[in-house]
């Protein structure tokens, strides 16, 4: 099989550099220092009461993940938004161009590399997470679903970035350019629905507009769906789905106000994590425009 030239020359880079390593041994330790630290609590507690509340070793898992989560999507923004940018400051974009290497071969080359060293963080974070399987609780269809969404979100979040790396001409605006779509895509979607729902709580005529929308009052109403595009929405839902409980942060619909049941809000997690999926093909399809508009 033919492996992409690219993919092959950034896994070399990678493994050669002490900076991985670094990043390994810094992510895994802050991750197994909170584990411990957690787990030690949890069983200082046990010594004290004679009671073992499983329910605290269900939230380690859930705060280590919700740690995992939030540094991938910070890292990974910033891994994806030089690789492009990086090569035309060196001016060894040009070079590639004239070769054989298609812009579809640099852009997915970049993407995959980027996904390979997401991919060795979370696969070395695993023993981590492991340490809940022993007392149970857990299932391996939530690890593989939790899994799944660290993929969904990596994809979304490194299309991002590489999109913006292929726009923008240097790495520095490239960077802030990724950081503020993941800022309006989060903090941005989650801000605008609190912002409406909070007008709607304020209007003089809430008890009319309620009688008339059928009973849903002071909502965010049809702006909801705006969270579909919020990773960290989705990731709230695969938590959630681990609590089982009847707090307000378990279903999206209960965020802003009682939304109606309907089929988006039952499968929340399956179509956003589509279509963040689907917005992950068009960015690296206007990525690989914009190096053919180069070629050319």
């Amino acid at each position: 099989m033919k492996t992409n030239p690219v993919y092959k020359r950034e896994c070399m880079v990678s493994a050669r550099s002490f900076k991985l390593a670094l990043v390994l041994l810094i992510f895994n330790g802050i991750l197994a220092l909170v584990a411990l630290l957690n787990m030690y609590s949890a069983l200082a507690q046990v010594r004290l009461t004679a009671e073992v509340q499983y329910t605290g070793f269900l939230d380690l898992y859930m705060f280590v993940a919700a740690l995992e989560f939030l540094m991938l999507i910070l890292i990974m923004p910033a891994v994806t938004a030089g690789s492009i940018s990086g090569e035309r400051e060196r001016q060894t974009l040009d070079l590639m161009l004239t070769t054989c290497m298609t812009p579809v071969d640099i852009v997915l080359g970049k993407l995959e590399a980027a996904l390979g060293t997401m991919f060795l963080m979370v696969v070395s974070s695993l023993p981590v997470l492991a340490m809940v399987f022993v007392y149970g609780g857990i299932l391996f269809s939530d690890l593989a679903l939790l899994l799944c969404c660290f993929f969904a979100a990596a994809v979304f979040m490194g299309s991002i970035g590489l999109c913006c790396s292929v726009l923008f001409k240097r790495t520095t605006a490239a960077t802030v350019a990724a950081y503020a779509v993941t800022a309006v895509l989060t903090a941005g979607t989650y801000g605008i629905n609190f912002l409406v729902t909070y007008i709607n709580q304020m209007r003089i005529g809430e008890y009319l507009a309620s009688a008339e929308s059928g009973g849903v009052s002071g909502a965010s109403g049809e702006l909801l769906y705006v969270l579909l595009l919020n990773p960290i929405a989705t990731f709230a839902q695969v938590l959630g789905r681990l609590a089982a409980t009847n707090q307000s942060w378990v279903q999206v619909g209960s965020w802003f106000g009682n939304q109606k049941e309907g089929l988006v809000i039952t499968h929340w997690m399956g179509i956003s994590m589509g279509i963040q999926m689907v917005l992950a093909a068009l960015f690296v399809f206007c990525a690989v425009r914009a190096v053919e508009q180069r070629r050319s």
